[in-house]
């Protein structure tokens, strides 16, 4: 107790968050690879989708590489490494795959684009490995998962903007179809991105960042328990929640435009604002959930919560004018937007009872999607996007909350469960075909049930290992 930080370090958080900038970014341009490729490459519909899928899969290959790896070194990789080490190699890994799109553009190789893709998000497992419990240990641990909010905050930015710039790259001034798109048009963007990850890599190698933080939050006594981490409750219970919440999230959005064309009509083109405004949510619920990791001052946090939500919708809101899309729909969601302050006021900071207030809401949002019609239907979905903005840092926390010196194969074990982005978008797409795409989203539904059961679960489970996130706020009046 009396070694723990009282403050959150930002002289070494700021670089951090240049990685979460990028995970955003990539992931989120591959939407405007998909009809890119499509178009030039001739493929069928879900020949397309091997973009996503390439790029989702690779997290868990990357783990598995990861974690053999430690197996054989007898030794955790990073804590060999360092964590600084770690970030730097994953950027280079990301690198080298980017410089894939320069022949497989020459060569016109749909294959080796995907090798490319592939490589990226290598790269990115290890980085996001070794990211995602650094800004955990960035402070104090009672404001660990607020900083991870902050860091999903500077994440979703990348995604709100990383479609605009890469399809500005691509396509130029002329936003229509990619009828006339050369593949060629893929090779600069991608060259200028990989530039940016070694810039990048070498500025965090050179940067304050501790090599290896002290990550043991509580007393050393749970972190004793030999071999595996998988020896943890918290984090094999947490494993299930990381697959199920990015399921939900992902599967969420992507089944969104089948929907809203299909049964309300929609014409493709204007379906973009709201896939947009799906994710803007994830940033407007990250940036309010960020607010502790700012100040201690009770005052201050009451005014920036509502603040910072409308901050992140005005961001939204100033996108799309960009983009030249009719705004007048989207301020009825500000009115949304307050639904979101009162849960985020109800959870005060304990990353188990916000797991469950916003689960709940999720569930709640969702089934109202399924049983009411139009826009209302549509506001209902895209809401969602609120209620899982804050749900990956609430389950990280307290996944490797209590595992010391396993936190990095913990860690790693936890990336590895991304692959639920596609494999829960999947199985929607599939029961969609027996139910119609608005009564698929039962499988959001259920899928939200187990992270309140994991909320529920897990407080018990680290309250029996000596680890209360309750106890800042007794002490913080």
């Amino acid at each position: 107790m009396n070694s723990e930080q009282t403050q959150t370090k930002w002289g070494q958080f700021i670089p951090l968050v240049t990685v979460f900038f990028f995970w955003g970014f990539v992931a989120a341009s591959n939407d405007i690879l998909i009809p890119v490729f499509k178009e030039a490459f001739k493929l069928s519909q879900s020949q397309s989708q091997l973009v996503s899928l390439a790029f989702y899969i690779a997290y868990t290959v990357g783990a598995l590489i990861y974690n053999g790896i430690s197996v054989v070194m007898k030794q955790d990789i990073v804590n060999r490494i360092g964590y600084k080490n770690g970030l730097a190699l994953g950027l280079a890994i990301s690198a080298v795959g980017t410089l894939l799109f320069y022949p497989a553009a020459n060569t016109g190789s749909f294959a080796l684009m995907l090798s490319g893709l592939f490589i990226v998000a290598l790269g990115f497992s290890l980085q996001q490995t070794v990211a995602n419990p650094l800004a955990i240990a960035l402070g104090p641990i009672t404001t660990g998962s607020q900083r991870l909010t902050l860091a999903g905050g500077i994440n979703n930015f990348g995604t709100t903007i990383g479609p605009l710039i890469v399809s500005f790259a691509i396509f130029g001034s002329n936003t229509g179809a990619a009828s006339n798109i050369s593949i060629e048009s893929v090779k600069i963007p991608y060259l200028i991105l990989g530039a940016a990850f070694i810039a990048v890599a070498i500025f965090l190698k050179f940067s304050s960042l501790p090599d290896r933080p002290e990550l043991s939050e509580a007393n050393d006594g749970e972190a004793k328990i030999e071999g595996s981490a998988l020896k943890f409750p918290q984090l094999v219970l947490g494993m299930i929640a990381i697959f199920l919440y990015v399921g939900v999230e992902v599967s969420t959005a992507s089944n969104l435009p089948a929907y809203m064309e299909k049964d309300l009509g929609f014409a493709i083109a204007d379906v973009a604002p709201y896939i947009s405004l799906y994710w803007a949510s994830l940033m407007i619920g990250r940036w309010t959930g960020a607010v502790e990791a700012f100040t201690d001052n009770m005052s201050t946090q009451k005014i920036l919560r509502f603040i910072a939500p409308y901050l992140a919708f005005g961001v939204f809101l100033i996108v799309n004018a960009i983009a030249n899309h009719d705004l007048r729909p989207f301020y009825v969601y500000a009115l949304i937007i307050l639904v979101l302050i009162g849960a985020d006021m109800a959870s005060k900071g304990n990353p188990a009872r916000m797991l469950l207030i916003f689960s709940g809401f999720g569930i709640l949002a969702t089934l109202i999607g399924m049983f009411t019609t139009g826009m209302v239907s549509v506001y209902a979905f895209t809401s969602v996007g609120l209620f899982c903005s804050t749900l990956w840092p609430c389950i990280f926390t307290l996944a490797v909350s209590g595992l010391g010196k396993h936190t990095s194969q913990g860690s790693s074990f936890l990336i590895m469960m991304i692959m639920g982005g596609g494999i829960i978008s999947w199985l929607q797409g599939f029961i969609s075909e027996f139910t119609g795409i608005q009564y698929s989203y039962i499988i959001g539904v259920l899928c939200f049930a187990y992270l309140a059961f994991y909320a529920w679960r897990v407080s018990s489970i680290l309250r029996s290992q000596g680890i209360n996130f309750d106890k800042k706020i007794s002490g913080g009046h």
